[in-house]
C-alpha cells in the first residue's frame, strides 16, 4: 500500500504493533510480541458490546452507542498492556467500498494519482468522494494496463471511528477493512478463497500470493431462512468463480467470522460430502467466544 496513507497501510514494518477489530457484538484486540526471541503467539482479548451498538455502513452514525463502543475499545486494548498507544483499527467491510480497477496508466506520484482515482470513483460510489478516505495499491503493471486495488470510505464514517479510538485514549495509526486485514493472515502461497462474515454482510475474496483477484461484499437479509440461503449461495458463487479463474476446484475455503468454520460449514453445506472443506483462517483461540473472530487482528499484526 502507499506508505504515506495511514487509512489502509498493509506494509507490516510500518503498521502499529497493536490492533483491534470492531464487531457487531464485541471488540477483539492483541499486540505483537516485542522481542524476537519471545513467544510469538498472539494473546487475544475481548470486550462485549450491547446489542445495536454498531450499525456498519456508508452513512453515519455507525457508532450508534458511541460511549459503549469507546468503553469496549478501551477495555480490550488496555487488557493487552501495550506500551504503544498507536493502534491498527479494523472496521467492518460494510463501511467502505473496495474495487479492482484497470487504468491505461497511473502516475507514480500519489498526489497525481489520487485526483484520477477520485474522478473514477464519482461514478462508482454513493457518497461524496472529495472528502473520502482513499487508499490504493498497484497490483499489476503492464505496458498498457495498470490493475489497482482501490479502497474508499466516506470521510464522516472514518472520522467517527477515529473519534472513538481517541476517546478511548489511543491513536488510530492505520485503518483496515475486515477482509483485507484477514487476507494478510493467509499462510498459503497457493490461490486461496476466503469467506468473511462481518456483521450484516458477507465478503468473498480470492487471493493469489500478493494479488487480489476477487473482492465481493453483499448485505445479508435479517430473516433467518433467507440468511442461510444467501450465505450458501455466496459460497457457491465464489467457488464457481474460483474454478473458472484458477481452472481448478478449491480444496479448502477459509472462513473468518462468528462461530468459526465448523459452525459455518454446518450452516451452508448441509453435510455435502463433495463440498470443499471449510477451515478457520486463523487458529482457533482457547476462548470459545472468539472462534472465527481473530483473523483480522492476526493479519494486521502479521510480520
Amino acid at each position: 500500500m502507499a506508505p504515506s496513507l495511514p487509512f489502509l497501510n498493509i506494509n507490516t514494518h510500518q503498521r502499529p504493533k497493536l490492533a483491534c477489530e470492531i464487531f457487531a457484538d464485541r471488540v477483539v484486540s492483541a499486540r505483537r510480541p516485542a522481542a524476537k526471541g519471545a513467544d510469538q503467539s498472539l494473546q487475544f482479548h475481548t470486550a462485549p458490546l450491547p446489542p445495536g451498538a454498531i450499525a456498519a455502513g456508508l452513512k453515519t452514525p455507525n457508532c450508534v452507542q458511541a460511549a459503549a463502543l469507546t468503553e469496549a475499545v478501551r477495555s480490550a486494548l488496555d487488557q493487552t498492556e501495550a506500551r504503544t498507544r498507536n493502534v491498527t483499527v479494523i472496521v467492518p467491510d460494510a463501511t467502505a467500498r473496495i474495487f479492482l480497477l484497470d487504468f491505461d496508466s497511473l502516475p507514480s506520484r500519489e498526489r497525481e494519482a489520487l485526483p484520477i482515482l477520485r474522478f473514477r470513483l464519482r461514478k462508482l460510489v454513493p457518497f461524496e468522494v472529495d472528502d473520502a478516505a482513499i487508499s490504493y495499491q498497484i497490483l499489476q503493471q503492464l505496458p498498457a494496463q495498470v490493475r489497482t486495488l482501490v479502497v474508499a470510505m466516506p470521510g464522516p464514517v472514518r472520522a467517527e471511528y477515529e473519534s472513538v479510538i481517541r476517546a478511548a485514549g489511543y491513536e488510530p495509526g492505520a485503518m483496515m477493512t475486515s477482509t483485507l486485514a484477514s487476507l494478510a493472515a493467509l499462510q498459503s502461497t497457493e490461490p486461496a478463497l476466503l469467506v468473511n462474515r462481518s456483521g450484516g454482510s458477507i465478503t468473498t475474496a480470492i487471493a493469489r500470493q500478493d494479488e487480489l483477484l476477487l473482492h465481493r461484499t453483499l448485505e445479508l437479509p435479517p430473516q433467518p431462512d433467507l440468511l442461510q440461503e444467501e450465505l450458501a449461495q455466496s459460497v457457491t458463487v465464489a467457488v464457481a468463480y474460483f474454478e473458472d479463474t484458477m481452472q481448478s476446484i478449491p480444496t479448502s475455503v477459509y472462513y473468518a467470522g462468528p462461530g468459526g468454520a465448523a459452525s459455518f460449514a454446518e450452516l451452508v453445506q448441509n453435510g455435502d460430502p463433495l463440498a470443499p472443506r471449510i477451515r478457520d483462517l486463523a487458529p482457533a483461540p482457547t476462548h470459545p467466544q472468539l472462534a472465527g473472530l481473530t483473523a483480522g487482528v492476526t493479519g494486521a499484526l502479521a510480520s
